[in-house]
């Protein structure tokens, strides 16, 4: 069986957040295929870790140019007033629930949900 893992960061908390990205290229450099949602709030931190020279700048780039990133919820990025700077950040908007991303069609994959 593959070992495949979808972790789904809901906060808007910087740490937290660092944390999944680490947590993405742990499970990635152990051979696992990890993929990230940004959802809810936690959309509003993608503009600030999207710029250069930003603290963590450097592991959110690392976790992007190895696509660990399945993208971020349409509908929060929206909510967030966010929409446009995450599309330009390079991240997909998912929205196959009802403007959300779902769960379900991970777990679907063979994938185990995380959620921060």
């Amino acid at each position: 069986m593959e070992n495949k893992v979808v972790l789904f960061a809901f906060r808007d908390d910087p740490m937290c957040f660092v944390h999944v990205l680490l947590y993405a290229l742990d499970y990635e450099d152990k051979g696992w295929e990890a993929k990230i949602v940004v959802e809810g709030a936690a959309a509003k931190l993608i503009p600030e870790l999207a710029k250069e020279g930003a603290p963590r700048h450097s592991v959110y780039k690392k976790v992007l140019d190895k696509g660990l990133f399945a993208g971020a919820c349409k509908a929060c990025s929206q909510a967030m007033k966010v929409l446009d700077e995450v599309q330009a950040a390079g991240l997909e908007l998912l929205d196959d629930m009802a403007g959300h991303p779902s769960m379900s069609r991970f777990q679907e994959q063979g994938y185990t949900v995380v959620t921060f």
